[in-house]
């Protein structure tokens, strides 16, 4: 199978579970569901970042699962537009909760991901 086909399949099927999570997580208070989609993804990227390493998983499924399935799956250009709507709605306390939350909570989540899944592999 080429790389081609796995990043697209794997798009594709990220894309649908970020579109059914949108859907189950609906919420005007707070823009919940993208954030859970990016935290979920940075955990799962940085586990399977360590998987590649360790060779657990192969260059295909890595491409298949991070590039193609979390890639689909995790959104900057939702968190974007979301954010950019509270700003304009003038809700900085909710503005700087997301963006703290996202900036801070999504990359150090993924590399204690990255990290923890690395120790327990040695």
């Amino acid at each position: 199978v080429s790389d081609v086909v796995l990043v697209a399949v794997g798009g594709a099927v990220g894309a649908v579970l970020r579109w059914y999570v949108a859907g189950s997580m609906a919420s005007e208070a707070f823009p919940w569901a993208t954030l859970v989609v990016n935290l979920v993804g940075s955990v799962l990227l940085g586990a399977s970042t360590a998987l590649l390493a360790a060779n657990v998983l192969t260059e295909q499924q890595a491409l298949l699962l991070g590039v193609g399935v979390l890639g689909g799956f995790t959104t900057l250009s939702t968190f974007s537009l979301e954010t950019a709507l509270l700003i304009d709605e003038g809700r900085w306390g909710t503005v700087a909760t997301y963006i703290g939350l996202t900036g801070v909570a999504a990359p150090l989540l993924a590399l204690l991901s990255w990290k923890g899944t690395a120790q327990l592999l040695s």
